[in-house]
């Protein structure tokens, strides 16, 4: 990056602290400025400052944290978003984590596809696997923040099943 182009993203980003990130060049500037985005407690307007990262994303990772979920890693905020850890690799120079969870390769499940026999072999208790199932007659699980809402479970219960349950 040029140096006036340089100069004039910072002082649009010192104007104006909800600027949106246009690509991932802009990422790195940002991060060489000391910007970063704390994302236990990150708003919606936070998530929207980076480029890819959809409303319905920031919504999503925004009312995890609202419960009580931390990420600890990039892995975290992928695993809750249902994408891969390499699509938010580039954005990693600006997100800010207060720890790190070591790196776990556990088995994953189709929470919108198991059935209770499933459930219960993977380590869900038998009445919640009922609930789990029962409720998924409404409809499908579309991430971990709907099933959290709608089984009314607790933060500690959602930080456990991360990395284990996918939504597809």
């Amino acid at each position: 990056m040029n140096f006036l182009r340089k100069r004039q993203l910072q002082q649009r980003l010192q104007q104006d602290p909800y600027y949106r990130l246009q690509s991932l060049e802009e990422v790195t500037l940002a991060a060489s400025l000391g910007i970063k985005i704390d994302v236990n407690r990150a708003t919606i307007d936070d998530w929207l400052r980076l480029p890819g990262i959809s409303i319905h994303q920031g919504r999503s990772l925004v009312q995890l944290t609202d419960q009580g979920v931390q990420f600890y890693s990039l892995d975290d905020v992928a695993a809750a978003l249902g994408i891969s850890v390499q699509r938010l690799q580039p954005l990693a120079p600006v997100l800010s984590f207060a720890y790190y969870a070591p790196e776990l390769a556990l088995p994953q499940i189709n929470i919108n596809g198991a059935s209770l026999e499933e459930l219960t072999a993977f380590g869900v208790n038998a009445t919640l696997a009922f609930a789990i199932i029962q409720e998924r007659q409404r409809g499908n699980y579309r991430h971990f923040a709907d099933l959290q809402a709608r089984l009314k479970l607790p933060s500690q219960q959602i930080m456990a099943w991360l990395h284990q349950f996918r939504f597809s």
